[in-house]
């Protein structure tokens, strides 16, 4: 899915990408179904829940409709991305996840060590892919008000039509209750420093819908903005710019207007590379470009996806848990580069697309993969 962002296949809990699940509804539900095909790149895949469900769990995936132009392989070789685990920089790990279970199931593993200290020790973001209006504060919140002075990365995920009726279908039956869920989930930030990833695919993968749809999609992301930050003014909030082999950045620069993110009462920039493989400096460059065709203030930013990146994409195009793929920089607010805040891992590494194990389970073969690539 080059058209498609690929987000996280997994609404299951990862090293803090947790799909926040309603505590009294069990395991989650929704099974996204991978559909194979050259020309279309993953969709956010609803993880299985971890094991040790608490208030929050596993993150979606996705299965994109939309056709995507074949990755240009790069010229250059890919840096060397770092093995040191993020300072006390302030990004938070979230303490329920499908790879810490494991990693406490399999203490014998001989994949354990390596697995552990690349992918369980690294901060990761925390999915609310479900539907669940009563319990949303109460889940956010239980992530929110354990960072204490660390920074949690959480992601709503329940827009409706979401994922156009591919893999991690589902949501809110329509957008006055997903806005009447947003401000359920706001309640629930605190007054602490959060980072909000704003519906993964919910602007680059909006082709389904028909233009008025996507019109009223877009007003409503705008009013989620607003809300979120009227919540926590401390939050920042990031909009979908899809990735730098999807749409050309004019394109999307145009939709994410639409959308509020140029406007600094709804957002902080954008988002890009959730549960891809582009290059950390393709996906810069790219950021760069739509924030400029963006307008809007100066300090709006850019956040990368940098969880499975560390090799690049597959010169085929496959994206379903493509061999010889590698983890990307380790997440860190300090990126050094030119309005690029931070590097993320939205999609945890491990949780599957699908096809070495099923769409949004940990699956410790291609974790351990990952770690050595």
């Amino acid at each position: 899915m080059v058209a498609a962002a690929s987000v996280v296949a997994a609404v299951g809990t990862v090293t803090g990408m947790v799909s926040a699940l309603d505590e009294g509804g069990g395991k989650e539900q929704a099974r996204p179904k991978v559909t194979k095909s050259p020309t279309l790149e993953p969709l956010p895949a609803v993880p299985t829940p971890s094991a040790s469900e608490t208030s929050a769990k596993p993150s979606p995936a996705k299965s994109s409709a939309a056709p995507k132009p074949k990755p240009k392989p790069s010229t250059q070789r890919p840096k060397k991305p770092s093995t040191a685990a993020p300072k006390a920089n302030s990004l938070y790990r979230h303490g329920d996840s499908q790879v810490l279970d494991w990693v406490r199931a399999n203490r014998g593993d001989p994949r354990r060590p390596l697995i552990e200290s690349r992918i369980a020790d690294r901060p990761a973001a925390v999915w609310f892919a479900e539907y669940a209006p009563g319990t949303i504060t109460s889940r956010v919140r239980a992530v929110t008000s354990n960072a204490g002075s660390r920074v949690p990365v959480v992601v709503p995920y329940a827009i409706p039509d979401r994922d156009c009726g591919g893999a991690s279908q589902g949501g809110a039956p329509d957008l006055a209750a997903y806005e009447a869920w947003i401000g359920k989930f706001a309640a629930g930030l605190g007054s602490g420093e959060v980072i909000v990833i704003l519906e993964p695919d919910a602007i680059a993968l909006s082709e389904c819908l028909s233009a008025k749809e996507r019109t009223a999609r877009f007003a409503s992301l705008a009013r989620a903005g607003r809300t979120l930050k009227d919540a926590n003014p401390k939050a920042r909030v990031y909009y979908d710019a899809g990735h730098s082999g999807w749409n050309a950045a004019v394109k999307q620069a145009g939709r994410l207007r639409a959308a509020g993110a140029a406007s600094p009462a709804s957002s902080d920039g954008v988002f890009t590379n959730v549960s891809n493989f582009h290059r950390t400096d393709d996906e810069a460059a790219y950021a760069r470009k739509v924030l400029s065709a963006l307008g809007g203030p100066a300090g709006l930013g850019a956040v990368i996806d940098t969880s499975r990146n560390g090799n690049g994409a597959p010169a085929d195009g496959e994206w379903c848990d493509p061999a010889g793929r590698g983890l990307g920089q380790s997440p860190t607010l300090r990126t050094g580069q030119a309005r690029v805040d931070a590097y993320l891992w939205i999609k945890l590494p491990g949780e599957s697309d699908g096809c070495k194990g099923a769409p949004g389970t940990f699956t410790p073969g291609y974790a351990y993969d990952l770690a050595r690539g």
